[in-house]
């Protein structure tokens, strides 16, 4: 037998079958948390001309112009001085006045394109610039310690921090304690947040509770409040219907890239796997397939699923599901509880994702 023989070939289901994500188990070195503090994917091109701000919110216009005037700021050497200071060498006094924004507004008004615009408007190298949400800046500090993470990003330019977690005490005392840190290296900061647990309102701003929970570091924010409906529900139509478990199953074997998994396995796996690993357990998927979906039936359960949605809605990853609707994921009692504002942002995601997904089931 010659030994150029081809092996068989698998059968087309095998070879174009789908991923698993209960099959996967990510591991991030720590030196990655720190190269990845980037935008995320869907944020790639987003630059200030491409926000499109709402004509009836002249707040939204003015806040690109805020920002894009603090951006040019940021040019030349850093706060403190070029390069690492020795260790003989006089301190550099912080720099006075506000080092730092705050994007004060709703879900859904652009925040955190607004924040990756200023990043990548900020005239200085990518490794120079650092953006991350709340969560992945408090696991770095668990992947790298306090005095290294201070270390390490006190050489940057400016520190983006979406998703500021106003409802954990615990964390929040940590990470304003960093920034406060790198203020006095003057690393310039911008950040969003979530609202405190009890502010119901949609339309409430944080503004008074941010700068309440960071303390001494107020005096370096400038607030900008950002008015607005959630773009994603702007003119849009209502979010497709789920479909049958056959449909979502034929989808998942006809698409490239597209991972399959029953939902209640999933939010079984997802406590298996730590938050800060959600992002790589998505990477390099084209489609997230579901069977089954049904409400979550916790709230440590619900908390892990809206991590996935942000990770999922940040990379583009449409979401095809059969079950019940993503508007009834959530109890009463947790719309209607202190984390309600992630329950609903996870809904406007997760609402969008399955809107994109429509195009994968043939007709």
């Amino acid at each position: 037998m010659s030994s150029s023989t081809a092996a068989p070939r698998q059968s087309p289901i095998a070879e174009a079958g789908p991923q698993s994500l209960c099959a996967r188990e990510p591991h991030v070195p720590a030196d990655r948390l720190v190269a990845e503090m980037v935008p995320p994917p869907r944020f790639d091109s987003v630059r200030f001309d491409t926000y499109i701000p709402d004509p009836n919110q002249p707040s939204q216009t003015e806040a690109v112009r805020v920002l894009s005037g603090f951006a040019a700021g940021l040019g030349g050497a850093h706060a403190s001085g070029a390069g690492k200071r020795r260790w003989f060498q006089k301190k550099t006094a912080a720099p006075t006045g506000p080092r730092g924004v705050y994007l004060d507004g709703g879900y859904g008004v652009g925040k955190t394109h607004l924040l990756a615009s200023l990043w990548h408007a900020t005239p200085a190298a990518p490794e120079q610039k650092a953006f991350g949400t709340f969560v992945e800046l408090t696991n770095l500090v668990g992947a790298l310690g306090f005095q290294q993470t201070v270390r390490t990003l006190s050489g940057h330019r400016l520190l983006c921090i979406d998703e500021f977690e106003l409802d954990d005490p615990g964390d929040t005392v940590l990470v304003s304690s960093l920034l406060g840190r790198l203020v006095e290296e003057g690393v310039a900061l911008a950040a969003t947040s979530n609202t405190l647990p009890g502010k119901l309102g949609e339309g409430r701003f944080a503004s008074a509770d941010f700068l309440r929970e960071i303390q001494g570091l107020s005096t370096h924010f400038k607030s900008l409040r950002i008015d607005g409906d959630d773009y994603r529900h702007r003119g849009l139509p209502e979010a497709p219907a789920p479909y049958s478990e056959e449909q979502v199953t034929k989808a998942a074997y006809a698409t490239a890239g597209a991972s399959l998994d029953d939902f209640p396995h999933l939010l079984a796996h997802l406590a298996r796997v730590h938050p800060s690993r959600y992002g790589a357990l998505t990477g390099g998927l084209d489609a997230v397939c579901l069977t089954n979906v049904t409400p979550v039936p916790d709230q440590s359960t619900a908390l892990r699923l809206v991590v996935l949605a942000d990770r999922l809605y940040d990379r583009e990853v449409p979401v095809l599901a059969s079950g019940v609707p993503f508007d009834q994921l959530f109890s009463e009692e947790m719309l209607n509880g202190g984390y309600r504002k992630k329950y609903f942002r996870a809904i406007s995601r997760l609402t969008a994702l399955a809107r994109d997904a429509q195009g994968l089931v043939q007709a």
